[in-house]
């Protein structure tokens, strides 16, 4: 079968199932007024180590204007809170609040069955696997940059 058109562009496709996916995680998430941006941001400052704002906005993938104003939001809620870095306190980091660890734990499992659908739709093995080698591409496509 011979693919043309948008279907024939890796791009395309993984940001037609990006999207596929973070609707289900948005549906999961909405009973706690929580956007999907909002649920990365709190699950990178989960283990309590606290980030800078560009360390931040590296692992939740957000430039830093959208990351600030979506920070601005959580810390409205009392969700996440800045302060001084552990190691550096001359440094700002933003950690998550315990009624933000609350929330997170709160969804943890409406998360996780989100995971167990797409799982359970295309595959349990096919699924596991699809994420290894977008782990592997991701980390090929970083090799080839440090070689440029």
């Amino acid at each position: 079968m011979t693919v043309s058109g948008l279907g024939s562009s890796l791009a395309y496709l993984l940001s037609r199932a990006e999207r596929g996916v973070n609707r289900g995680l948005a549906r999961a998430l909405a009973g706690e007024d929580l956007t999907v941006e909002q649920w990365r941001i709190m699950r990178a400052l989960a283990d309590g180590r606290g980030e800078s704002m560009g360390e931040l906005a590296e692992a939740v993938l957000m430039p830093h204007p959208t990351l600030t104003k979506a920070v601005d939001r959580l810390i409205d809620r009392a969700l996440v809170y800045r302060g001084p870095a552990k190691g550096d306190r001359r440094r700002v980091a933003v950690f998550v609040s315990e009624r933000g660890a609350e929330l997170l734990a709160r969804v943890d499992g409406a998360v996780a069955e989100q995971q167990a659908m797409i799982a359970g739709v295309f595959g349990h093995e096919r699924t596991a696997q699809l994420m290894r080698d977008l782990d592997d591409l991701q980390r090929a496509l970083d090799e080839s940059e440090l070689k440029v």
